[in-house]
């Protein structure tokens, strides 16, 4: 059943569980779910303000935390670029009040690379970069990567989650140094792994898991990933957990789907790719776009088992192995002129769609489960 994506925050809010792990393919909402939940979770009545200011109830990262960093790159110059810090009560908390300055850096060297280095202003509004490159050589002021970038972002907000887990471990709230997060409830965490090559973001995961695991019983933690990996990563490191599929309709309406035991197989790209083709054999639904997905599936098929090309996988394939390859190339190829748009795909192509599929299946080692007898 299709919601919309209040009714889908409103069901994670009233979940019991410690950890729920979102898995969406990026265009899915999941950015706008965090939007979502923590208005509902934020007082917002006039009497309350002042509250929510001193004592929020959820924190969230996603692409708005982000937006708190923004660069100068030195226009007339060009010899003089920073990242600022607009003034947020996040980063000045876990920065200048906690001091947890040089944990954020240490934090964003292990993802990136200790030759790389952050140094904050005294005031904490904004932070230059400069990188060892060899022989004493260091260059100033440079400006990193926007995947740089979000890792140190990411390297913040984690710093902020960790300090603020081992301040509400103390078990009696007068003996806490700050009154600040005695009221958190939740903590939103929307893709942080946008640019980590896989053992950067194994070891992400593992340290987030770590520290959830680590964290006051009643705090909850929502977490959504478009990466198959880091969601595995997670899957399998923490237990009190629910796991779901978020879908955007054709209605513009989304469904949340909660996965259970080994249906979370279907989190790999690859099987996800597989089960939608399959989906769209068995309702005879078949359309041009499942044509670049049988494409796709083909490509990272030759690539694990080490094909020079997709192409060579139609060799088992019985009948035109010529006649099949045009198929596939006319729907799948990218075209930019509304005169050179395809037509839908006849019976017979669609038809070519299911012998393809199985030809996959059965000779490249998918694994197959067996029917149980009724």
């Amino acid at each position: 059943m299709s919601e919309t994506l209040t009714e889908i925050a409103q069901q994670l809010k009233d979940s019991n569980k410690k950890v729920q792990l979102i898995y969406g393919f990026n265009g899915m909402g999941k950015t706008r779910l965090s939007r979502e939940f923590k208005e509902l979770i934020t007082l917002k009545n006039n009497e309350d303000e002042e509250l929510e200011d001193s004592q929020p109830k959820v924190i969230y990262y996603n692409a708005f935390t982000e937006d708190l960093f923004y660069w100068d790159n030195d226009l007339e110059s060009d010899t003089q670029r920073k990242l600022k810090i607009q003034p947020n009560t996040y980063t000045h908390w876990v920065l200048q009040e906690q001091g947890q300055d040089q944990n954020a850096i240490a934090n964003f060297q292990r993802y990136t690379s200790d030759k790389l280095s952050p140094k904050f202003s005294e005031d904490f509004s904004e932070v230059t970069f400069s990188l060892e490159r060899g022989n004493e050589e260091r260059s100033e002021n440079i400006k990193i990567s926007k995947g740089e970038e979000s890792n140190f972002i990411w390297s913040i907000f984690y710093s902020l989650i960790e300090q603020l887990i081992e301040t509400l471990n103390i078990a009696e709230a007068s003996e806490r140094d700050t009154d600040r997060y005695n009221q958190l409830e939740y903590v939103f965490i929307d893709d942080p792994v946008s640019s980590l090559d896989e053992n950067h973001l194994i070891e992400l995961a593992v340290n987030l898991a770590d520290l959830i695991k680590s964290s006051p019983s009643d705090l909850k933690f929502i977490i959504t990933t478009h990466s198959p990996l880091f969601y595995n990563v997670l899957y399998s490191e923490l237990s009190s957990k629910t796991c779901y599929l978020l879908e955007r309709c054709e209605d513009a309406t989304f469904r949340l789907t909660e996965k259970q035991g080994g249906s979370n197989k279907s989190f790999s790209y690859h099987l996800y790719l597989k089960q939608i083709l399959e989906q769209a054999i068995t309702e005879n639904q078949i359309q041009k776009f499942h044509f670049t997905l049988l494409r796709n599936l083909y490509e990272k098929t030759a690539s694990f088992l080490g094909y020079g090309n997709w192409t060579d996988l139609l060799k088992t394939a019985p009948g035109d192995r010529d006649g099949y390859l045009k198929r596939i190339l006319h729907f799948s190829s990218h075209r930019s002129l509304s005169n050179e748009e395809v037509t839908e795909p006849t019976d017979p192509e669609k038809q070519t769609v299911k012998l393809l599929l199985d030809n996959l299946t059965n000779n490249y080692g998918f694994w197959k489960q067996e029917k149980e007898n009724d």
